[in-house]
């Protein structure tokens, strides 16, 4: 796979690498757009994946070494990806460092919006960030709050993990409700 001969370099690399797949898994499962009514839309994708890259890269955050460089590694694995996706899409060379750069400023901006009310446990709060994050605001508080619920819970999924596993790139994330 190119993407694993680009990135693959280094041991965080590639842990990194096999860490933002486990998210951008978990981010994909059907549940989430068919009983939640996630946009599926480019848009509504890069929430949920950006969604799953936070809790993991928070969780990361909190270790000390390897931590922080596994954080990092997720980060750069997400906007590697992203970028190569644009590409493929055909977005000029020109205008993709413009859409990357603002993607990064998205994913900043939610990861702030979610950090105090995941650290909190504070589910109505991250309801209410999910809410006009995911949703833009339009759509059902029901479906905001189980995603905050399932966040909240995915948080104590990864808590309860052992960094040593995910330096190696082993991460179980909680598998989704099956979809209806």
């Amino acid at each position: 796979m190119a993407f694993l001969r680009l990135f693959g370099r280094k041991r965080w690399e590639r842990a990194g690498f096999s860490l933002y797949t486990a998210a951008v898994r978990a981010a994909r499962a059907p549940y989430f757009y068919a009983e939640l009514e996630v946009p599926d839309t480019m848009d509504g994708r890069f929430d949920m994946i950006g969604l799953f890259v936070f809790l993991l890269i928070d969780r990361l955050q909190k270790e000390s070494e390897p931590g922080p460089e596994l954080a990092q590694a997720v980060f750069d694995a997400m906007f590697l990806d992203m970028d190569m996706t644009l590409r493929e899409l055909g977005v000029s060379d020109m205008a993709v460092g413009r859409r990357v750069k603002a993607m990064w400023e998205a994913l900043h901006g939610r990861s702030l919006a979610y950090a105090g009310p995941l650290g909190a446990a504070d589910g109505p709060g991250l309801a209410e960030a999910l809410a006009r994050n995911v949703w833009r605001g339009i759509g059902s508080g029901q479906h905001a709050a189980a995603l905050a619920e399932l966040a909240l819970e995915q948080r104590q999924q990864l808590a309860a993990q052992d960094v040593s596993g995910l330096s190696t790139g082993a991460v179980n994330f909680l598998p989704a409700p099956a979809a209806a």
